[in-house]
């Protein structure tokens, strides 16, 4: 009976912490040229493939802290991975020195200030933060499917990925 009640009380527990899961947006300053990003694009940037936005210019991206809501879901949403797999991803990247991870904001509202601060930054916060200062440039939605084939160009290859495939919606 015992553990019955535990195993119900871990499901409410669970399902409530799912339910106050934020609703992540890729966003820029408002002032910035960059106007929407495809999925892959966001990807390159935050995984170190490639530091600039698709016109040219130089991309900074920004992190939150290890343990924020949007940070893991920005990153569940974005490639499947969960905190565990972001650090060890970069964990090996640097021992190999083939890349650095994002800058890290302790916060959304240093993560907005610097933004705002920086044209050529990019970052993620919940879309309630989202005002006059910053543009939306991709909403990533995640669509479980059975299949685990990636779309080409992603920041994973196949061998690391999961039955996951994604969708984006760029605001305008």
């Amino acid at each position: 009976m015992q553990t019955i009640q535990a195993s119900i009380i871990g499901i409410l527990l669970s399902l409530g912490s799912a339910m106050v899961a934020a609703d992540v947006v890729v966003v820029v300053s408002a002032q910035s040229d960059v106007n929407q990003l495809q999925r892959v694009n966001v990807e390159n940037i935050f995984f170190g493939r490639n530091y600039s936005f698709p016109e040219g210019t130089d991309a900074v991206p920004l992190d939150l802290e290890e343990g924020a809501l949007e940070r893991d879901e920005f990153y569940i949403k974005l490639a499947g991975r969960n905190a565990a797999q972001i650090k060890s991803f970069w964990a090996k990247l640097i021992f190999t020195g083939r890349g650095r991870p994002p800058a890290v904001a302790r916060d959304t509202e240093q993560l907005i200030s610097r933004l705002v601060a920086n044209p050529n930054a990019i970052g993620y916060v919940d879309r309630s933060e989202v005002d006059e200062r910053l543009r939306i440039v991709f909403t990533p939605l995640l669509i479980s499917e059975e299949s685990n084939n990636r779309e080409e160009g992603s920041a994973f290859p196949n061998e690391f990925s999961f039955p996951v495939k994604f969708l984006a919606v760029a605001d305008k």
